[in-house]
């Protein structure tokens, strides 16, 4: 698939919050997604090991949720682990990955946060712009905001506020199991994001691209 290349990766970390600040103003988050338009969901995952960085990405057709395509990419990892600064340490692997795809899905899922950061630009938010694609977060565990405890049932959930503004939600995707922090990327709003990661999660805790994508992700370690 087509990848629009917005800058290089090769930059300091205070430059990248800069860049984060710039960019985040060009995410668009109050766009419907109805699930009767999409046919193809993709999972976004990377694991790191030894400095290795491996990328997967995988694709599933939708509602069926059966796999249909899987790419890999593999490189050393180019940038230091900094809270908020995630998708410069996982983004050029993760690009190599995007370009190998035949199958263009309509909307990716990634592990990991979109406008629930603290310059509103998790990794889903500033690849979801180099892809020019719907893009969800799906975060496992908390990172910025606070929130009131979902109920215990799937399909509850609760507002993340950070600095007064909803930045996503907390959500319960199986009754009686720890929720999951969902977030729009690009090209989606929150309404959208919480539909299709519910559609997406038929079984597990996890939505099952992004599971199959940190299967795939492990697999090549």
């Amino acid at each position: 698939m087509n990848i629009t290349t917005l800058h290089q990766w090769a930059i300091s970390p205070k430059q990248a919050v800069q860049l984060q600040k710039t960019l985040a103003s060009k995410i668009i988050d109050n766009t419907p997604l109805h699930t009767h338009d999409i046919q193809y969901v993709a999972g976004v995952d990377v694991s790191v090991k030894n400095n290795i960085s491996r990328a997967a990405v995988v694709v599933l057709r939708f509602p069926e949720l059966t796999v249909t395509e899987t790419v890999t990419a593999t490189m050393p990892t180019p940038f230091p682990y900094i809270p908020g600064l995630l998708s410069f340490r996982e983004g050029p692997v993760l690009v190599q990955a995007f370009e190998q795809l035949h199958q263009e899905p309509d909307v990716f899922i990634f592990d990991g946060m979109g406008r629930m950061h603290p310059r509103r630009i998790g990794i889903a938010s500033h690849i979801g712009l180099w892809l020019n694609k719907p893009t969800i977060g799906c975060g496992k565990t908390h990172f910025i905001g606070t929130y009131d405890e979902p109920d215990n049932t799937r399909g509850a959930y609760c507002h993340v506020m950070d600095h007064g503004e909803i930045v996503g939600v907390v959500l319960r995707t199986r009754t009686n199991v720890k929720p999951v922090y969902i977030s729009t990327g690009h090209r989606i709003n929150l309404e959208s994001a919480i539909t299709i990661t519910l559609a997406c999660t038929p079984k597990y805790r996890l939505p099952e691209p992004i599971r199959q994508a940190h299967n795939a992700a492990g697999s090549v370690l």
